[in-house]
C-alpha cells in the first residue's frame, strides 16, 4: 500500500515537472501537439500537456547582430573590393520565423551577402566609396522587402570597411596628394595676386603723396633724398644680417644724381599737370 502510496506521489511529482515550462523574459516558445502547431508562450510560467505537448523552439525576440564576413566585390569599373559588415535584425513574429525558413540566421546571412554583392555591381569605385550611406539605406530596404516574410525586421546595415587593392589605394593616395597640391599652388598663386595688388595700390598713394609734398614745397627734395638714403641704409643692414647676403656697393654720386633726377622728373609731371598751369586744358 505504500508502495503505491509512493509511486503516485511521484507520479505526479514528474507530471507537474513536465508540464510546466518558465519562458524567459525577451523569449518566446512554441508548442507542438502530436506534430502539429499548438500555441506560443510567452515570457512567464507555462504548463503543457506532458507527451502531447512538445516545445518545439524557443528563441530571443531581442536584437541580434549578424557579421556579414568579408567578400570579394567587383564593382561597376572592373575594381575588385573587399567589404564586410554588420546587419542588426530581431524576430517579429515566432512563429513565421520557425514554420517558413529552415535556418534564419544561415538565410540571412546569404540574402544579405547576394544584395551586397548586387549593390556594389551598379556601382563604380568612386561611388561606392562616397555612398556608404546610401547603400547602408539600400540594403535596409531591401533586406527588409524579404524578411519581413520570414517575421524578422532588419534593424540597420552598416557597411563597415570597403578595402581596395593595394595598387587602388596607390593611386587614390597620389591623386589626393595631387589634388592637394593643386589646391595649395593655386592658393598661393591668388596670396601673391593680392599681395601685388596692394603694393602696387600703395606705390600709387605714395606717388600721389611724394608728388602733393613736391609741388607744395620744392625745397623739400633734400629732406627726401635723406628719406631715400636711410631706406637705403636699413635695406643694407637687414641684407647684410642674411646667411646668403652679398655685399653690393653703390656710387653714392649715380645715386644722388638718379634721385635728383627721379625728384626733377616729378616736379615736373606735376607742375605741367597742374590746374595753375595755363598751357594745361580740360
Amino acid at each position: 500500500m505504500e508502495s503505491s502510496i509512493i509511486a503516485i506521489v511521484l507520479l505526479l511529482i514528474g507530471y507537474g515537472l513536465g508540464s510546466t515550462k518558465l519562458i524567459n523574459e525577451g523569449n518566446e516558445a512554441l508548442v507542438e501537439r502530436l506534430g502539429r502547431y499548438r500555441k506560443k508562450l510567452g515570457p512567464g510560467l507555462h504548463l503543457i500537456v506532458p507527451i502531447f505537448d512538445t516545445i518545439v523552439m524557443e528563441d530571443t525576440t531581442r536584437e541580434q547582430i549578424l557579421d556579414i564576413k568579408p567578400q570579394k566585390v567587383i564593382t561597376a569599373d572592373n575594381v575588385y573590393l573587399e567589404v564586410d559588415g554588420v546587419v542588426n535584425w530581431r524576430i517579429t513574429d515566432m512563429v513565421k520565423s520557425f514554420y517558413k525558413i529552415d535556418d534564419i540566421q544561415v538565410a540571412l546571412a546569404n540574402l544579405a551577402t547576394v544584395e551586397l554583392r548586387a549593390n556594389l555591381a551598379d556601382r563604380t569605385l568612386e561611388q561606392t566609396i562616397a555612398s556608404r550611406s546610401e547603400m547602408n539605406q539600400t540594403l535596409l530596404r531591401v533586406l527588409n522587402e524579404t524578411a519581413s516574410d520570414w517575421g524578422v525586421e532588419i534593424i540597420r546595415v552598416d557597411i563597415q570597411s570597403i578595402t581596395p587593392p593595394e595598387t587602388v589605394q596607390k593611386s587614390m593616395a597620389d591623386q589626393q596628394a595631387a589634388v592637394i597640391r593643386k589646391r595649395a599652388a593655386i592658393t598661393a598663386a591668388e596670396g601673391e595676386q593680392e599681395a601685388a595688388v596692394k603694393r602696387a595700390q600703395a606705390t600709387k598713394v605714395s606717388m600721389q603723396i611724394l608728388s602733393e609734398a613736391l609741388r607744395a614745397n620744392p625745397e623739400s627734395k633734400e629732406i627726401l633724398k635723406y628719406l631715400i638714403a636711410q631706406e637705403q641704409v636699413d635695406a643694407s643692414q637687414k641684407l647684410g644680417s642674411s646667411n646668403n647676403a652679398k655685399i653690393v656697393f653703390l656710387n653714392p654720386g649715380v645715386s644722388n644724381d638718379a634721385v635728383s633726377q627721379m625728384l626733377g622728373e616729378a616736379v615736373s609731371n606735376e607742375i605741367t599737370n597742374s590746374p595753375e598751369n595755363g598751357s594745361a586744358t580740360a
